[in-house]
This record gives C-alpha cells, sequence and structure tokens, in this order.
C-alpha cells in the first residue's frame, strides 16, 4: 500500500498540494472546525507544531463543516480565524467532507487504515486526529476527546 504521503490534497486556494513535500516527517493530520466547542485544541495543536516542527513534525489541518455546521466560513475566513485568534502557522488546506459519498480520499484512507471504537469507520466529530509515522503509515487515530497534549509521547516515540 502506498504511503500517506503518495496523495495530494487542495490546498485553501484551491491547488493542488502533493503530501510529498512532508515525505520523512511526522504528521499529525485533523479535520478542524472554528465554531466548536473543541476549537480552543487549536492553541494545542500550535504548540505541537511549535515544539516539535525543528524536529520533522507537522500538524496538517483539515476543515469540516459535517459536524453541526461548526465550520461555515470560506478559506479566507477560516485562515483569518485560526491566524488571529489562535496564531496557527501549522498549514489548513481546503474545507472537506470527511464522510460519505464525497469524502476526501486522504480521509477515506486514514480511516481505512485506522478504523474507530469497535472498527468504525466514520469520523464521529470534528478535532478527530491522525497520527502518521515518518514512512507515511497511520499510526493511530485519536478521539475529539483526546487533548494535543495527551498526544506528546506518541509524537515522542516517533521522532
Amino acid at each position: 500500500m502506498t504511503a500517506i504521503t503518495d496523495l495530494t490534497v487542495t490546498g485553501a486556494d484551491g491547488a493542488p498540494v502533493p503530501l510529498a513535500q512532508f515525505r520523512g516527517q511526522v504528521l499529525l493530520i485533523v479535520n478542524t472546525a472554528s465554531k466548536c466547542g473543541f476549537t480552543p485544541q487549536y492553541e494545542g495543536l500550535e504548540a505541537l507544531q511549535r515544539r516539535y516542527a525543528e524536529r520533522g513534525f507537522a500538524v496538517l489541518g483539515f476543515p469540516c463543516n459535517q459536524f453541526g455546521a461548526q465550520e461555515p466560513g470560506d478559506a479566507a475566513e477560516i485562515a483569518n480565524f485560526c491566524s488571529l485568534t489562535y496564531d496557527v502557522t501549522f498549514p489548513m488546506f481546503a474545507k472537506i467532507d470527511v464522510n460519505g459519498a464525497h469524502a476526501d480520499p486522504l480521509f477515506e484512507r486514514l480511516k481505512a487504515e485506522a478504523p474507530g471504537v469497535l472498527g468504525t469507520k466514520a469520523v464521529k466529530w470534528n478535532f478527530t486526529k491522525f497520527l502518521i509515522d515518518r514512512d507515511g503509515k497511520v499510526v493511530r487515530r485519536y478521539a475529539p476527546t483526546t487533548k494535543p497534549e495527551e498526544i506528546t509521547a506518541d509524537i515522542e516515540a516517533l521522532l
């Protein structure tokens, strides 16, 4: 099976972004939303980004409006919110679907490789997180309730 970093996603500007640019890095891929009870996790995600970026780590944010319509804005509004409210420096991509007929292929792959509780595939809510190793393999899935700082030991182990 190919690595996650062999896929191409859509950038916030609508242009294709090959994930190959992240090859060899440890990644934390997250579906995000600006108006969610878990939105303050942006702060913890940014802290991870700043703490580990120099060691080959990156957070990748994928806005999603499928859960309670909690990401209603367009790319510019999302970028502005993330920058002004949480000083986010990690890459944010185009708004996507993570479930259903129009689910982004990246998330289809993530869900297949790291099923949820009792083998369920669907992403249950915003801020579900997937940890990817340096070889582009999905290592673990984390529930939205898992705070970014609780993932530190797993990140350290892969770095």
